[in-house]
């Protein structure tokens, strides 16, 4: 039989409900019944049919174009196969278009995907405006002055202040790019957040909060200075950022925590590009006097876990936050934590529930500096700065986003990178506290809440039930069924594949 929408699938989804699991499993198996009689044609066949557009054949890089039109990229890990198979089928056609046959074998592997990325199922359907809509807020804030790029660590003072890059990874794993965006640069502390929900996902809130409040300073991010627990007031600034090193993969060498730490952002990353960058961690290490004299303030405050080396600490502290990543590999960092714990691009569970919750939520409350009140005040998303310019932000269930541009206000936070989140959230209804149903003078780039899908999803399909097959029952007399032909887009309106269901 035709591959179909029963195909085994992860069951560990935060996206299914129970009425969307007892609907798939009813339709499913009446899909694949009448599939397998040829009354129905197979998912491969109404996606030929959808991109063709009553054509016999599709050229094949139609077929990529439109692929990229839904947000998804060529380069997709989950569309490996479906791509392998395209360049092999290439070499043996001699005009490069893909008949039906051809389509189907080329596409089978993915075909849950695909199908859910053409018939607009993705968390942003109508990706191509909502592209747009980026590209003016990005040429917006492109032209923004002022600002200084950050000076006090040498290496920082090296880059141009005209580089200027926004990338973003919707949950569905929907991509796009505007500016330097391949440019790396390092993490700073935009690696705060994430090593702290390395953390807490390998020892939970109790433990890491013995030792590090929830509670934003109002003061400097590098000031010395605890709270009245005698605790680094969180763990977005310098303070509890160090004490927050010193609770990883303890008892290992710094070798191993830092390559633990490694494979934790690759896979954040959905190992797109992660790396290191010695120059900024020697120069760091070189001008950390502030950062060295908190070290020497948490220890003799007994900040630390017992027995602790604290200048080994310093050393990790600095390396992690010389990590290198693109716009794009951070992109998909900042999915990963909209996603629940779950890399949109390869469907990994990297970090747990609580793990994302506890980090989404001081990012939101301290993520942005001395800044972090009027953040959380105008834009109501949870997000994270770094001295290099980077701004992690996180719109939670839909996309994750980075703004790079080096030059920063004088509270630390990227100008440019301000501007756009602003916009972003003036524009569309992202910010947390927006009313979705009455704020009508925001976009609403999502799709519709999940009921309403359900049970579109169940009209259709009892409309293609009672779709004239024709079948004909008499008393006493045998069943016969009767095949009509019907138009392909008659098929194609009435039918709406299953999987749309499983990943609401």
């Amino acid at each position: 039989p035709a591959p179909c929408c029963c195909s085994p699938l992860p069951l560990e989804n935060p996206g299914r409900s129970s009425l969307s699991v007892c609907v798939c499993v009813c339709v499913c198996v009446c899909v694949c019944v009448r599939r397998q009689a040829g009354i129905l044609p197979s998912l491969e066949d109404l996606l030929f049919y959808t991109i063709a557009g009553g054509a016999e054949k599709i050229p094949a890089h139609k077929f990529t174009t439109a692929l990229k039109a839904t947000g998804l990229r060529t380069g997709d890990p989950r569309l490996k196969e479906c791509m392998e198979n395209l360049k092999v089928i290439m070499k043996t056609t001699s005009d490069g278009n893909l008949d039906r046959h051809l389509f189907k074998k080329c596409v089978q592997s993915n075909i849950v995907l695909l199908t859910q990325a053409f018939r607009k199922k993705f968390v942003i359907p109508d990706f191509v405006s909502f592209a747009s809509e980026i590209d003016a807020l990005y040429e917006n804030a492109k032209n923004l002055g002022g600002g200084q790029v950050a000076d006090y660590i040498p290496q920082l003072a090296r880059f141009s202040p005209d580089l200027w890059a926004v990338s973003i990874c919707t949950v569905d794993g929907q991509r796009h790019t505007a500016g330097d965006t391949k440019v790396p640069f390092c993490l700073q502390s935009c690696v705060k957040p994430l090593k702290y929900a390395i953390a807490v996902n390998d020892h939970g809130t109790e433990y890491v909060h013995r030792f590090i409040g929830k509670e934003p300073s109002g003061l400097r991010f590098n000031k010395l200075f605890l709270n009245e627990e005698d605790k680094p007031h969180n763990p977005m600034v310098n303070a509890g950022a160090i004490v927050c090193t010193s609770l990883l993969k303890q008892g290992a060498s710094n070798a191993e925590k830092f390559d633990y730490v490694m494979n934790f952002m690759n896979k954040l990353a959905g190992n797109e590009y992660v790396g290191f960058s010695n120059a900024t961690f020697q120069s760091e290490r070189e001008s950390g006097d502030r950062n060295f004299a908190i070290g020497y303030y948490l220890k003799e405050k007994k900040c630390f876990p017992e027995g602790t080396d604290m200048t080994s600490i310093l050393d990790l502290y600095f390396q992690l936050c010389s990590i290198e990543v693109t716009c794009e590999s951070a992109s998909v960092m900042a999915a990963t934590l909209a996603n629940g714990g779950f890399c949109p691009i390869t469907g990994e569970r990297v970090l747990g529930p609580e793990a994302v919750r506890n980090t989404l939520s001081l990012m939101h409350s301290c993520g942005m500096y001395d800044f972090s009140g009027q953040f959380a005040f105008h834009v109501g998303l949870p997000a994270k700065s770094g001295v290099a310019g980077g701004i992690l932000l996180v719109v939670p269930n839909v996309m994750g986003i980075m703004c790079w541009s080096p030059p920063l206000d004088k509270l630390g936070n990227s100008v440019r990178g301000i501007q756009f989140c602003t916009d972003l959230v003036s524009l569309c209804n992202f910010h947390n506290y927006d009313n979705l149903k009455h704020f009508v003078k925001k976009l609403d780039p999502r799709r519709e809440g999940g009921d309403q899908r359900v049970s579109g999803v169940t009209h259709r399909w009892k409309r293609l039930c009672t779709l004239d097959t024709t079948t004909t029952v008499h008393r006493g007399a045998p069943l016969r069924t009767k095949r009509r032909r019907y138009r392909r887009r008659t098929l194609t309106a009435y039918y709406e594949p299953i999987n749309t269901l499983i990943y609401p």
